[in-house]
């Protein structure tokens, strides 16, 4: 008998980890063919082939249940939904120039992957393929027409998912990656190495949208865009736990502004306070003094007390901060707006970011290579190797119920296979609306652009970027803007990947293309030769919105057995410890007295069935391996 079924996700993957490595026997099952469900990445074939499954299932029809006949008199069903709706409103165009032959194909895949989107000549793509003027809107192939004009193609073959289905086909086509070896001790945990940037920087050429689909294993396209702060919660976790062996990171290099439509660097640590041209002497004086303040916030209450009430923003305004200052505080370093945070959350915003200083570089941030669908994978693999069994493609039509005792003791699969377990761990995607029927859910609008250039030139072309647009209208929400270059492994040579995100207030295109607008320009042939152009050229974009069902009570939900235990599917956060958070307080109840993912045994201490005590390690193994672990130790923080 099983022990836990899980359905997969990142805090479903954390807590199989977890329940794995404390003897549980675990059963991950997904109907999808790729790990890691909305946390996935995608190479842009796989992409293409994830926009056409959306498609087909948004056509479904819920036909009449067959698992009824396997349900005994003393048992009820809950049924489980059989489409996916957390995605809405996916709106796809592509700009690049359209020289599609019939005969390209992505280089290493295993067989030849049509375009999902339609083509249109040069000319057309000039007058109409252009961000709208204030009286029209964006020219557009819509996702339907797309899909409708698309031969049909494997998915199977065709889904180039990270490490799903081809997990050995990654090219390692940058030397600038290092490993980040993991840590079993407390010496040992600051070792988390981060890549350097050395790649060369690539001859500017066309783009076409040819070369983007033969390169397309090259992209690793993330449907959540999140980055990892280097004292948050998942950091620790990947450290405590040894999962970091099994991932790859890089520093964000640079935290950028956009004021009276200019995109300008913030500085962060003091060296780049006292470097910056942009601040007078006063203000970095200034600044210096509101930033060691709140580091220590805590220790004097007196200097926000009676502010507590009014928002964040309101609280700068009566320190002595000049106005340019406010903003960077307020947008760069708490990350927040005008109206989203108290004085207390802005705060502890603004520590959080401080304190994150100077770990592993001069931003607080991390970034794994090959996207954030690595991580769920990481957990996975921590899973598998204490005995987990996944099982993908394989669909599941309900939970069974003992009507005496309420508890759920099984799951019936597809093929009408009863699956007996004592723990069953659902993502919320998978109920019903019968069960989600008093379920009020927010959304997140995203957008996903292909890009020709940085949001901000400067001498190295490997930056990786973070910015945050304030919004200018009430009702709706500041936008989070992260820019990857080609060293993170997410897209090809000469492009960068960028991801825009917000809560939604309307359809992800009306809510972010006021910022696209500002940010990037159009890729036309027109204007391909002008290097005037000072805005980045949009080659493909994607827009979408992603269902949020963070933070929604499990009282939420109708009639659930006390042994389903619910994880939500993505936040709009800019890091994980709401995962991290939710896995293990989940994990607790389900194994009260465990701990929760501690690091595996070494090798070298365990000790089989009829072996003798192992001989204690040699001292100098034992002092290379501090060595080893001192290269890549992290620096204090900056103050």
């Amino acid at each position: 008998m099983i022990e836990m079924c899980v359905f997969i996700g990142l805090p479903e993957s954390i807590i199989a980890a977890a329940c794995s490595r404390s003897g549980q026997r675990v059963l991950h099952v997904d109907s999808r063919s790729y790990y890691g469900g909305n946390w996935a990445s995608f190479s842009f074939s796989g992409l293409l082939s994830w926009l056409k499954e959306y498609q087909e299932n948004s056509d479904i029809v819920n036909d009449s249940p067959v698992w009824q006949d396997h349900i005994l008199e003393n048992e009820e069903a809950i049924a489980l939904s059989r489409k996916d709706k957390t995605i809405q409103h996916v709106e796809v165009f592509c700009y690049a120039s359209q020289d599609l032959h019939e005969d390209v194909e992505e280089a290493g895949a295993l067989q030849k992957n049509h375009a999902l989107v339609t083509s249109t000549n040069s000319t057309e793509a000039a007058a109409s393929a252009c961000l709208p003027t204030e009286d029209e809107s964006l020219s557009t192939v819509s996702c339907e027409m797309l899909i409708e004009q698309t031969p049909s193609s494997d998915s199977e073959s065709a889904q180039e998912v990270n490490g799903a289905e081809v997990t050995g086909e990654k090219e390692n086509h940058c030397d600038d990656k290092t490993c980040v070896p993991s840590a079993s001790t407390e010496e040992m945990s600051e070792n988390v190495p981060i890549a350097e940037d050395t790649t060369e920087q690539p001859k500017k050429n066309r783009i076409t949208y040819s070369q983007i689909i033969k390169e397309g294993r090259r992209f690793n396209i993330d449907l959540v865009s999140k980055l990892l702060y280097s004292r948050g919660l998942l950091i620790d976790l990947l450290i405590k736990s040894n999962v970091s062996r099994y991932a790859e990171f890089k520093n964000i290099t640079r935290i950028l502004a956009f004021r009276d439509g200019r995109v300008e660097q913030v500085p962060c640590s003091r060296a780049d306070v006292f470097n910056s041209k942009r601040l007078s002497m006063v203000e970095k004086r200034m600044l210096m003094k509101f930033l060691t303040f709140c580091m220590e916030y805590e220790k004097y209450p007196d200097e926000y007390k009676g502010y507590e009430e009014i928002t964040f923003y309101e609280y700068l305004k009566t320190q002595k901060l000049t106005p340019n200052l406010q903003y960077i505080v307020l947008h760069s370093i708490a990350m927040t707006s005008h109206t989203a945070s108290s004085t207390i959350d802005g705060l502890k915003a603004t520590k959080n970011f401080l304190r994150c200083l100077g770990r592993y570089g001069n931003t607080p941030f991390l970034f794994p290579l090959y996207g954030q669908g690595e991580l769920p994978q990481c957990f996975c693999r921590m899973c598998a190797v204490f005995g987990g069994i996944y099982c993908l493609r394989h669909s599941v039509q309900c939970l069974v119920v003992d009507k005496e005792s309420r508890k759920c003791k099984a799951i019936i699969d597809q093929f009408g296979q009863r699956i007996i377990s004592k723990h069953f761990l659902v993502e919320d995607s998978y109920f019903s609306e019968n069960t989600c029927s008093r379920v009020q859910y927010r959304q997140i609008s995203r957008a996903v652009l292909i890009t020709d250039r940085s949001v901000l030139k400067t001498d190295s072309d490997q930056q990786i970027s973070i910015l945050t647009v304030p919004a200018e209208e009430p009702g709706t929400f500041a936008v989070r803007v992260i820019e990857l270059c080609s060293s993170t492994m997410t897209c090809m040579k000469g492009t960068y990947l960028v991801h825009l995100t917000c809560t939604s207030s309307k359809t992800a295109r009306e809510d972010l293309e006021p910022v696209v607008q500002k940010l990037f320009i159009p890729y036309t042939e027109v204007e391909i030769e002008n290097e005037q152009v000072e805005k980045p050229r949009i080659l493909w974009a994607l827009y979408f919105n992603m269902r949020d069902s963070s933070d929604i009570s499990r009282s939420c939900y109708n009639d659930l057995p006390p042994n389903v235990y619910v994880c939500s599917g993505p936040d709009c956060g800019l890091g994980n410890d709401n995962a991290v958070k939710q896995a293990e307080t989940l994990f607790q109840e389900i194994c009260p007295n465990e701990d929760f993912c501690p690091p595996p045994p070494n090798p070298e201490h365990i000790v089989l069935d009829g072996d003798g005590l192992q001989p204690e390690a040699n001292s100098e193994t034992l002092k290379e391996s501090r060595n080893l672990g001192n290269l890549g130790n992290p620096e204090e923080p900056s103050e």
